[in-house]
């Protein structure tokens, strides 16, 4: 059953509730303007904060509701490490939705949720990082990057020697660190480069509403 519940995963995963959120409200497919990505800080381009903060919510909400889900019917045993490969799951479904042609985000939000579901004190603690390099450099895609490196080791720092009896936890963990930071090779070239937008203050092409 695990391996349905890792299935059921990717699915809720391949969600890719921005280009839901803008066909909903009417707005320009994010995937064509701006940084091009179906995620929360690109639709704050579209000049909708509502529509950036829905898009917040429904990528982070689909991330722990993938964790739960597999608890709660029973595909899962709460604790196991198996719960780790559901939340990688939804994790590559954002990056590579099945629904959406296999393009999607970068998955911050969606690992954010599955951390807090996973381990509500780890994925406290990544958002703290996360909270911390933004606020002093203000660039989210760094601070972003930054917190998904820390999670293995906050995961290891928390756990003791746990993780040597039950190693998919932390390859997990390693997993969707790594694949968040390939995704954001642009803005690595970006930040080396010194054009990263800054929080607050991005490039903002002015896409147009669809109709």
């Amino acid at each position: 059953m695990a391996a349905l519940a890792v299935a059921v995963g990717y699915g809720l995963g391949s969600l890719a509730f921005a280009v839901l959120v803008s066909r909903a409200m009417r707005l320009a497919d994010p995937r064509s303007y701006g940084s091009k990505n179906p995620g929360a800080t690109n639709m704050l381009r579209s000049g909708s904060k509502l529509a950036a903060a829905l898009t917040l919510l429904l990528d982070a909400s689909k991330g722990a509701v993938a964790v739960w889900l597999a608890q709660a019917t029973g595909w899962v045993q709460p604790g196991s490490s198996a719960l780790y490969a559901v939340g990688l799951a939804a994790f590559v479904g954002h990056l590579y939705p099945v629904f959406f042609g296999f393009k999607g985000g970068k998955g911050v939000a969606t690992a954010a949720g599955v951390l807090l579901a996973l381990q509500p004190v780890l994925g406290l603690a990544t958002l703290a990082t996360f909270g911390l390099i933004l606020f002093f450099f203000r660039y989210v895609s760094l601070a972003s990057m930054v917190a998904a490196g820390f999670a293995p080791f906050y995961l290891l720092l928390g756990n003791g020697v746990w993780w040597q009896a039950r190693p998919m936890a932390v390859v997990a963990l390693a997993l969707m660190a790594g694949l968040l930071v390939w995704r954001h090779q642009t803005n690595i070239s970006r930040l080396f480069a010194g054009t990263e937008g800054k929080l607050g203050n991005p490039d903002r092409p002015s896409p147009t509403k669809s109709r």
